[in-house]
């Protein structure tokens, strides 16, 4: 499922500046995630992916949230969910990368809903692992009752969202605005954001 964006991406012509910087955003990421290990649910993946979107474009969104769910699960553990969360984060950076290119999440408010979004989104397509995992074949039953039992788990992770948006848009946009004025990378399908 993620292939073809990944032949998408390999057909650009990106620079070594380009793949440093998705290398650095993936890194990134994936370090916030072991730094709040302890916590169920509580990550930055998300917003640095969105972030990520919003400023270098949708395939560069999507290249970090996948990339950053097979790296980080170097520590956490690789299995046959790594699909399924590189499909979500994947996803989660493309649709930021849509909306952002055309400003409606530029605003606080529709980020943060956007974050809730996303966190609602990512929980429904893993539980449909989950149900895989436990049953050999999807239910919808079972489904339901999956997107039940995961609730508060994803009450925090929503939360966690909008508190990683908050609290890093800024600085890292502006960052990453400043490496693509400087540098003059992702002009392609970078977001309007300023």
């Amino acid at each position: 499922s993620c292939l073809p964006l990944f032949i998408c991406f390999e057909r650009k012509d990106s620079t070594a500046k380009e793949l440093i910087t998705l290398a650095v955003l993936v890194a990134v990421s994936a370090a916030g995630r072991f730094a709040f290990a302890w916590v169920p649910g509580f990550k930055p993946v998300t917003a640095i992916t969105v972030i990520a979107a919003m400023y270098l474009g949708r395939e560069a969104g999507f290249v970090v949230g996948a990339l950053s769910a097979v790296v980080s699960n170097f520590y956490f553990g690789q299995g046959p969910w790594t699909p399924f969360q590189m499909l979500c984060w994947g996803l989660i950076g493309a649709a930021a990368g849509i909306l952002g290119k055309h400003g409606w999440i530029s605003k606080p408010l529709p980020l943060c809903i956007f974050g809730i979004a996303s966190g609602i989104g990512y929980s429904f397509i893993m539980d449909v692992w989950t149900v895989l995992s436990m049953n050999g074949s999807f239910s919808g039953e079972l489904w339901i009752a999956a997107i039940i039992s995961a609730a508060p788990v994803t009450a925090v992770y929503c939360v966690s969202n909008v508190v990683f948006l908050l609290a890093l848009n800024k600085a890292l946009g502006k960052k990453l605005e400043r490496l693509k004025t400087k540098y003059g990378i992702f002009t392609s399908d970078g977001g309007n954001i300023t």
